[in-house]
């Protein structure tokens, strides 16, 4: 595993796992985190006794904040393709809906772009009142690239998603939990004890049905493997492009990837005329 561990996983029990993770100042997903995320998931496969796994941040500000802009793009055209056939990337996406256990993000904190398509990636999202998701890729130039396309447009429906991945706006956790982004948003200081209560008795339950009853629902609602190959594709495609690298220097410059710059507040700076 290369780098620091970023996902700190507690095995509260055979069939109950929750995993922390912490990546630098804002949590943001980057090279190490995708070869981690795939040992993560494998491990996950192969636990028989599972049957389900929370997945929360140690910052209470970023759950997830986004992909690193400033990574090592070299590395990460580089890595080799999972058995799936699909870039690591997009594997992790794809592969993290269809593990057996139920997988249930605890989203304290903003979660957009990379962070959003984990989150999606996941079976159930519960949020705390401060959570703020969204996909700010458009704004920058960029085609998202974990298939939050598809996965918003089964959710939400077609209007919706266009609204969410063109508008680049943030969506705060009650506006949300309206439009069905995330399952429900708790009060203020009470995430941690409902995810831990609900993840309980799930765990409780007999794991064969939990597994059988989530197989089915995959079987119709999740995007097919063609579609994460074609999104990642897009994002190699037109990310980077020199057309676009003064809206990122822009923001970079209002202190992008600082947990005290533009981060707190990044989609109405994405949509703000330069110079404001």
């Amino acid at each position: 595993m290369s780098g620091e561990t970023q996902f700190d996983v507690r095995e509260i029990s055979p069939s109950y796992w929750r995993v922390t993770f912490s990546n630098g100042e804002i949590n943001l997903i980057d090279p190490d985190t995708i070869e981690q995320l795939a040992e993560l998931i494998t491990r996950i496969e192969r636990a028989p006794e599972l049957t389900v796994v929370v997945f929360r941040s140690a910052n209470p500000d970023f759950f997830m904040a986004h992909y690193d802009m400033l990574a090592d793009r070299s590395r990460v055209a580089a890595m080799k393709p999972a058995p799936s056939g699909l870039h690591p990337y997009a594997d992790n996406v794809y592969r993290l809906a269809r593990v057996p256990a139920v997988t249930v993000s605890e989203i304290n904190g903003r979660a957009r772009g990379a962070g959003s398509e984990f989150a999606l990636a996941t079976d159930i999202r519960f949020a705390g009142p401060a959570a703020v998701l969204g996909h700010f890729e458009v704004g920058v130039g960029s085609v998202p690239g974990g298939d939050p396309t598809g996965r918003l447009a089964r959710m939400l429906g077609r209007g919706r998603a266009l609204e969410i991945l063109l508008g680049a706006d943030d969506f705060p956790a009650d506006l949300a939990e309206r439009y069905g982004y995330v399952n429900r948003v708790l009060p203020d200081g009470e995430l941690a004890d409902f995810v831990d209560g609900f993840a309980r008795r799930i765990a409780g339950f007999d794991r064969t049905a939990v597994r059988e009853t989530k197989s089915l629902v995959d079987a119709v609602t999740e995007p097919p493997v063609e579609e994460f190959g074609a999104a990642l594709s897009a994002f190699f495609r037109t990310s980077g492009r020199p057309e676009n690298a003064h809206r990122v220097e822009r923001l970079l410059e209002a202190g992008l990837q600082q947990p005290d710059g533009v981060e707190l507040d990044l989609g109405r700076r994405i949509g703000a005329p330069p110079g404001t």
